[in-house]
């Protein structure tokens, strides 16, 4: 090959790997976009940040809205913003019958393995809040505070009701909310 040649070719590869990086770093690429974050201020005038910085894994930036009903008696409840719980809520309406785990969670079989992608970080489970045990792909509903934060262990929201009402639920109904 001659030299004017092969100049011309690591010019042209060199462009075409410049141009390769640059489109994968680009904010035009849809799955490569960063979420925005929210423009709101605290009380301190500091910008709010994402949930994974929040100290309870309930809070939620754009919680969802679910009706449940707890042995016949309906409940107000939320989902948080998690794939995790985001794909709980592709799975309803959902009855689920519960049984007692370790005198600390009710808890059920959903019909399969839900995402774990994209989990916010651990945060250990408080009473009325709803969690998924990505090892044994079991929902649970803590009627006492759970044990210390763990990766294997999603909030996906919370139910507003009493530790006595959950500690002895038998069947959960979880629709979405109209």
């Amino acid at each position: 090959m001659t030299l004017p040649v092969r100049r011309a070719l690591t010019a042209t590869a060199t462009t075409g790997l410049l141009l390769l990086a640059a489109s994968a770093c680009s904010d035009d690429s849809p799955a490569e976009q960063t979420p925005a974050t929210d423009s709101t201020s605290s009380a301190s005038g500091q910008p709010q940040t994402s949930v994974s910085a929040s100290a309870s894994g309930s809070d939620r930036r754009t919680p969802m809205d679910i009706r449940v009903t707890i042995d016949g008696r309906p409940v107000d409840a939320t989902l948080n913003d998690s794939p995790a719980a985001r794909d709980l809520a592709s799975l309803l309406p959902l009855t689920l019958d519960l049984e007692d785990f370790h005198g600390t969670e009710r808890i059920a079989d959903p019909p399969r393995k839900l995402t774990t992608e994209g989990a916010p970080e651990p945060a250990a489970a408080k009473v009325g809040d709803i969690a998924y045990f990505a090892p044994w792909g079991n929902l649970a509903i803590f009627y006492k505070n759970g044990p210390s934060a763990s990766q294997d262990l999603l909030i996906l929201g919370h139910i507003d009701a009493g530790a006595d009402q959950l500690s002895g639920a038998g069947r959960i109904t979880i629709e979405a909310a109209s």
